[in-house]
């Protein structure tokens, strides 16, 4: 928008020019708006208006189905991060405080630790995973 100020006559006027589109024009008059049209050759636009189809999403695209626990206690994760190592298999015995795996977050290591005595029923992730915080890393029995 751009902003003139003339004085025709001993009076004075302050425009504002909104929109111009083709050869009319939106301006506003001492705060009246006017439809002008200008009497002049009509430039051509050098820069192409992008007409983009609009893009419809496939069935079942974008909807995350979480795999539902077979029960036990879940390990979690603590953070959001990436998963960098799997120190256990499923059905491997763990201790309260071993580490079972190990998680890149920030740049730096963490070590995810079990929290009870059990046994690895389910693993839901990989290495290079990418999970959030909260998400199921797996569950023990």
């Amino acid at each position: 928008m751009k902003k003139f100020d003339f004085s025709i006559n001993g009076n004075k006027y302050h425009v504002n020019v909104k929109e111009i589109e083709d050869n009319v024009a939106t301006v506003e008059v001492n705060g009246t708006s006017y439809t002008v049209e200008i009497e002049q050759e009509v430039k051509k636009v050098k820069t192409p208006k992008l007409v983009r189809q609009e893009v419809k999403p496939k069935p079942g695209e974008g909807h995350i189905v979480k795999k539902p626990s077979t029960g036990g206690s879940q390990v979690l994760a603590p953070l959001p991060g990436s998963i960098f190592k799997v120190l256990v298999k499923e059905g491997d015995v763990v201790k309260k405080g071993d580490t079972l795996l190990i998680m890149e977050a920030m740049k730096m290591e963490n070590n995810v630790m079990a929290d009870k005595d059990g046994k690895v029923k389910e693993i839901k992730v990989k290495v290079g995973d990418a999970v959030l915080q909260s998400d199921v890393l797996m569950v023990l029995e």
